[in-house]
Formats: structure tokens, sequence, C-alpha cells
């Protein structure tokens, strides 16, 4: 409906978007349960996840609008250099004296966004970013099984995905599958943020954990990891220890989490 709207060229009011939208877009409940980090030893104990809710979707530039117009401080040519790049909301359009989605994009990821902003996203939700290890926890899970690593071609299908990530424009959320968690999209359509995105090496919960394996990710480092041919998780790990807060790139998106119970 949306597009026949623009050829008529009737204008629908920020403040009115995505009402439908955020009201369908809910969040899954996900139960506790036990993970093994990729950069623990196969005989490692397991990590208790306590239950906790996750968005089933990924922030579109039409619910990151709203967020904006209620908090103008997030504007594009209002944040400060401290807390996003140059770069952010680099793909929103100037109209009206404000920056904005265009209408083809509304139902896209937002991208270009720093992690202070999806932070602050999130805090405005009354919810939070996802852990590292929320965020593996949920991904590891296949259309079927909660973890499908096993799966024939479960992982190429991701590294398949992660070569052309950075080449191409992101399509519209949740057209993907869901998978067991009735998750959409942590895979195959942007990488995202997580809370804790620069401790993601650390073992335990003090970052002077000093059993960290400092060379996990060059060469043989990954020889003692629980799965060493899982390639696609490595790629994760490399990608979030290069960040920093305020980058704000062409594939990088997020979605929000909350504690929650069984």
């Amino acid at each position: 409906m949306l597009r026949y709207c623009l050829a008529l060229m009737v204008f629908i009011p920020p403040s009115t978007w995505g009402q439908d939208s955020m009201a369908n877009h809910g969040m899954a409940n996900i139960t506790a349960g036990e993970y093994r980090p990729l950069y623990l030893s196969s005989d490692s104990p397991l990590v208790s996840m306590a239950p906790f809710k996750l968005d089933k979707q990924p922030v579109t530039n039409r619910e990151f609008q709203q967020f904006v117009v209620k908090n103008p401080k997030w504007q594009r040519d209002a944040v400060p250099s401290l807390f996003a790049e140059n770069a952010y909301l680099n793909h929103w359009e100037k109209s009206a004296n404000q920056y904005q989605p265009s209408f083809t994009d509304l139902e896209k990821p937002v991208i270009y966004v720093s992690w202070y902003a999806a932070q602050a996203y999130c805090q405005a939700q009354q919810k939070r970013l996802p852990t590292v290890a929320e965020w593996e926890y949920v991904a590891q899970a296949s259309f079927t099984q909660k973890d499908g690593s096993q799966e024939k071609d479960y992982n190429q299908k991701i590294l398949d995905w992660y070569a052309k990530a950075a080449k191409q424009q992101p399509a519209e959320v949740g057209k993907d599958e869901a998978n067991y968690w009735g998750v959409h999209n942590m895979h195959g359509l942007i990488w995202e943020w997580t809370e804790d995105f620069n401790s993601n090496l650390i073992s335990g919960e003090s970052r002077d954990d000093s059993s960290v394996n400092k060379d996990l990710y060059c060469a043989s480092g990954s020889a003692g990891a629980v799965n060493p041919s899982d390639y696609a998780a490595f790629m994760r790990y490399g990608f979030r220890s290069s960040l920093n807060a305020k980058f704000t790139l062409s594939s990088l998106g997020f979605r929000c989490a909350a504690d929650g119970n069984d």
C-alpha cells in the first residue's frame, strides 16, 4: 500500500509511521538453556542462559524514524561526533528540513547507526541490546532445532552471505523463514550490534580474565576452540572485536532484547 500512496503523492506524517508495524513487530520468548561460546574448548563447562526476550526482526528505518522524531538529539545533523561518525544515517534523505528514510526503505533495517544510538533506541523502548551470548544462542538455531550448527550446509549458507554482505543493500526485514525461536534475519540481512560487542573474547564476567586466548583468531590460535571449522562464528567474533561504539557502517544495524521468564 505504501508504494501506491507514493505514486499518488500522498504524504504520511512521520508521527503516524509504523503504528501497525510496531504493534506486529513483537518479541520472541527465548527459554533458558545452555550455550558453549566458540572461544571455549569443547570440554569447558557450558554457560547457563537465563530466559530472555528478543525482537523477532531487526529495527527498521520506520521504527528508528519514530524514535528520532521523539528524540531530536539523535537526528542525523544533531548527534555529537562523540556518539556517531559522520556517516550516521547516511542513507536517509533531507526533506522538510529534516532527514528521514525514503518510502522504499521504511521496512528495511536501519543501518549506518552507532552503538550509542542503538542502545538509546532500545532504552527508549524499555529494552536493551542483546548480549553476545544471547545473540549467538538464538543465532545457532536452524528452522527446526535450537542448535542447527551440525546440519548440512548450515554454516555454508551463512558464509555465502558474509562474502557479499557489504556489497549489497539490505532487503526488507522478515522476508526469510523464521528460525526455531520464531526469530527472523539472524543471518542473511545485516550484521548487528550487541551490548557487549567489545568484550566478546572474554570467557568470564571480568574483562581482566587472564585465561582469554588473545591469539584465538590468528591461524592455529583457533585450534582449541569449540568448533574450529565454524568459520561463520569466527567471522562474527572477529568483526565485533574490530568495532568502535561510534562506528556507522552500511551493513550494521541492531535489534533489541529484554529480560524474560519461562
